[in-house]
């Protein structure tokens, strides 16, 4: 586990506007209380509370990931057939502890619309 620092910065706040995520017409996700995870020199990551995600559009894969400053990252497949293209950390690391019941997209799998 690695601790954010000046070396690699993580922040986590919340995003003031609208964020919606589509696929062509269709609704994902749909909140007003996304996070917006900025870590160094990356561009920012929308995290979206549970809630606020039609979570009958994603299915569970098997595929995980882990991330030294954020740990362990579970996958879906955002039907029907945009494999991986969603992420969780369900236990992140206490650095990142907001994200916890949010879920991220790939921004080339969907539209990510910030509306202000």
């Amino acid at each position: 586990m690695k601790i954010p620092g000046p070396d690699h910065p993580i922040t986590v706040q919340k995003n003031p506007d609208r964020v919606v995520v589509k696929v062509g017409d269709r609704v994902i996700a749909d909140t007003r209380d996304a996070l917006s995870l900025q870590e160094a020199n990356y561009p920012a990551v929308q995290y979206i509370p549970r809630e606020d995600v039609d979570l009958t559009q994603l299915e569970r894969t098997d595929h995980q990931t882990y991330c030294p400053y954020k740990g362990d990252a579970s996958y879906y497949t955002l039907l029907p057939d945009a494999e991986n293209a969603v992420w969780t950390y369900e236990q992140p690391y206490d650095a990142v502890a907001d994200i916890r019941d949010h879920v991220a997209f790939y921004p080339d799998k969907v539209t990510i619309e910030i509306i202000a």
